[in-house]
């Protein structure tokens, strides 16, 4: 008898934990703002209870009915306590957004020395522009979002980073826009082409302000734009997005030109997994844009692919390919009809349909071994065709081949060497600028040498050569120097001196064309634009139990040389040989740039709400200079502003999340005389002076969101831009958007 009593309380010992944990809590641990699921978080109950999640992110907790309380905890993110009440037998599945604690101090970026690195022991200020940022705004396109950061403008495409660029007729560009790492200007008229960065699957877009010339090259004087995109994670990971709006009627009801609604519509498609030992991932778009703008439409088709393989025989070697395509239909604005009923109208003598096609294939190989040598060979074989049906003179296509062998040696965190040589071959075949044949070719080397833990050392140099038609130019050799101290271990101190240059375009040496009442003469003795840059920075994290987040402060100095500018004026058509009016580019006086930059990032979480405050004020001196005296003139470069600020707050609370973000620009300085002098002011813009002398003020505007996040896979955000519905101007004649209202509807699985 005693034998089946111990018998029958060994069973209650065995069943009662058993039957004690009789309820299930399963779910998966994502972050709040990218959707990702999160590996490794630690998940806290009862008394010394817990587990972790997998690689996917997900876990399963079995325990006792009643009330029981679940923390998850995840480094770099704010802890998150949920309460669960649970009867007999119960299953409770749930999604867990941790929010993250933003403090970009310890971002890593990789555009400002060619390899890893925390942004906080850069010696050039750098801004980070994350995927989470493009989607409050419902971006389809960089040049958007660029725009709203601080220091930069885009003007009618052409980007300045504080200061240094003007607006150059669509021809040229002192910022150099790269796609991972590689040139994606076009190789005729040297600009940007906004429409081809694939902005579908993208990890951030990196930001260097000041001279970049050593590492990357002619078009890096003023700056380097670095779209890199995501590389597949461990899971299969789909994307959607739908994104519809519509434009609000202007400020002035005189300006208003449509019947039916002007309305945009885009559908973006992603999917990216690592399959075996190969990561893929493809992204498509399209979009339909009717435009606030008579005769200002768009229609785009964009698709990218990225492959990379790691070799399982060969631990050190991976390979692939990338492929970028796009192509656009669309009708540029120009110029206006007139500023009192026509600014919003495009002329049509100067409305010309154009079909752009572009298509960039990149192979590369790399060697890496145990992250001390590294070598890299990358290629971009790149396509640009224009067409233009109404006006075949302008049609123009541009091929060329890039490719670069770089090494890199990475001795601890002592010494890092990298090196490399680098070369591009274009052809254009153009009625436009004519046929013609280039050819870069370029060695650099840069050392960062860290004698003690707290301080360390870049210097860097660069020779370079362009050919054109066979003639060659001067061998450039350039530099640059820069260190950074740790002060503490929050506050880093900065300085740079980084030199460079730009070789002119095609367009701008060779371009011939008659728009409307605007004739473009070329130029083909126009000369390199020279200079260099300097900055003092002192970057410093804060980082509390309550607050987290990073203030910065610089100084900012550069000085250019045959800087090339339109100007509009009296000169000999080399076609005809006949002395006429129009713009053409020449190498204009010596000129600097100098001014301070703040910028601030805050991030608190109280009562469950997670607010983010930042922003940030530009001042820029931008003035022509002395040679001989090196005093200031009275002289304003053109297009450019002395103060722009931005400040926004956005806020997370459950599966809601707002903000609003403010801008506030001044009026630009210096315009070309043509526009404003009354012997040709009204033939080409009817109506400017008037509108200029009284709206040339500055302007402030506002956006605001919100988004509801249904679980990690759908959410659903409102978007208003231009919530004021200021009226404001880019260069002369480009009356930007009014107030625009959109929806967006996201997934993720």
């Amino acid at each position: 008898m005693r034998f089946y009593i111990y018998l029958l309380i060994l069973f209650l010992c065995l069943y009662a934990p058993i039957s004690a944990n009789n309820c299930i809590i399963r779910g998966t641990v994502y972050d709040a703002i990218s959707r990702e699921s999160l590996p490794g978080v630690n998940i806290i109950y009862g008394i010394d209870q817990g587990t972790t999640t997998d690689n996917e992110g997900k876990f399963i907790l079995r325990v006792s009915p009643g009330r029981i309380v679940v923390t998850f905890r995840y480094v770099g993110y704010s802890p998150l306590t949920e309460s669960f009440n649970l009867a007999a037998n119960d299953t409770v599945n749930i999604d867990i957004l941790l929010i993250p604690i933003i403090n970009e101090i310890n971002e890593v970026v990789i555009t400002a020395g060619r390899s890893e690195q925390r942004i906080s022991e850069l010696t050039v200020s750098m801004d980070i522009i994350k995927p989470y940022v493009l989607n409050q705004n419902h971006s389809v396109n960089a040049e958007e979002i660029l725009n709203k950061t601080i220091g930069i403008e885009v003007l009618d495409g052409q980007a300045s980073v504080r200061g240094g660029s003007g607006y150059s007729y669509g021809a040229g560009s002192r910022v150099l826009a790269l796609i991972d790492g590689l040139p994606i200007l076009s190789t005729d008229a040297g600009n940007i082409k906004w429409a081809t960065l694939p902005m579908e699957n993208i990890a951030q877009i990196e930001v260097i302000k000041g001279a970049s010339s050593v590492l990357y090259g002619s078009s890096a004087l003023n700056g380097v734009i670095n779209i890199i995109t995501a590389e597949p994670g461990p899971e299969p990971l789909t994307r959607i997005s739908v994104i519809a709006g519509i434009f609000d009627k202007p400020s002035n009801k005189d300006w208003v030109w449509w019947n039916s609604p002007r309305m945009t519509q885009s559908v973006l498609l992603s999917h990216s997994g690592k399959y075996n030992n190969t990561k893929i991932g493809i992204g498509a778009r399209v979009l339909n844009d009717k435009g606030y703008r008579k005769l200002n439409e768009e229609a785009l088709g964009r698709i990218n692919l990225n492959i990379k393989h790691n070799s399982e025989k060969y631990k050190s070697l991976s390979f692939g390919v990338a492929l970028n395509a796009n192509y656009t239909n669309k009708t540029d604005f120009l110029l206006w009809e007139d500023a009192e009923f026509g600014a919003l109208k495009q002329n049509e003598s100067t409305a010309m349909e154009f079909r752009g096609t572009s298509i960039a294939l990149d192979p590369f190989v790399s060697i890496n071994k145990n992250d001390r040598f590294k070598h890299d060979l990358r290629i971009r074989l790149l396509t640009n065709i224009n067409k233009l049906p109404d006006n075949s003179n302008n049609n123009s296509d541009s091929h060329s081949i890039y490719s670069e062998y770089q090494f890199s040696f990475n001795n601890s965190e002592k010494f890092k060497f990298i090196s490399g040589l680098s070369q591009q071959y274009s052809i254009i075949n153009s009625n436009f600028y004519g046929d013609h044949n280039g050819h870069n070719i370029a060695g650099y080397a840069q050392a960062e040498i860290r004698p003690f833990e707290r301080l360390k050392f870049v210097g860097g140099v660069r020779l370079e050569q362009n050919f054109l038609d066979s003639q060659a130019d001067k061998l450039v050799p350039i530099c640059r120097l820069g260190l950074n101290l740790s002060i503490s271990g929050s506050t880093f101190l900065r300085a740079s001196y980084g030199q460079g240059y730009r070789y002119p375009s095609i367009a701008e040496k060779h371009a011939y064309t008659t728009v409307g009442s605007i004739k473009i003469i070329p130029n083909p003795e126009i000369r390199s634009e020279s200079g260099w840059s300097s900055e003092i920075g002192l970057k410093h994290s804060i980082s509390t139990d309550a607050l987290s987040g990073q203030a910065d402060i610089s100084v900012f100095y550069s000085q250019n040389s045959d800087m090339i500018e339109y100007v509009f004026g009296w000169y000999e058509d080399h076609v005809t040989e006949v002395y006429s009016y129009g713009f053409r580019p020449v190498n204009i006086e010596n000129s600097r740039v100098y001014g301070a930059e703040f910028e601030f990032m805050l991030n608190r979480n109280f009562g469950g709400f997670n607010t983010t405050v930042k922003g940030g004020y530009t001042f820029m001196y931008p003035v022509e200079f002395n040679g001989v005296t090196l005093k200031n003139t009275d002289t304003y470069l053109k297009f450019r502003r002395k103060h722009s600020a931005e400040l926004s707050m956005s806020t997370i609370y459950n599966r809601w999340e707002t903000g609003l973000s403010c801008y506030i620009k001044s009026r630009i300085l210096e315009i070309d005389d043509v526009f404003v002098n009354p012997l040709s002011r009204e033939d080409i813009l009817p109506g400017f002076y008037d509108y200029w002398t009284e709206y040339n003020t500055g302007y402030f505007s506002m956006d605001t969101f919100a988004r509801y996040m249904f679980n990690a896979t759908y959410n659903l955000s409102f978007l208003v831009k231009n919530l004021t519905n200021t009226e404001y101007m880019g260069r002369p004649g480009d009356i930007q958007p009014q107030r625009y209202y959109s929806l967006q509807f996201g997934a993720r699985f």
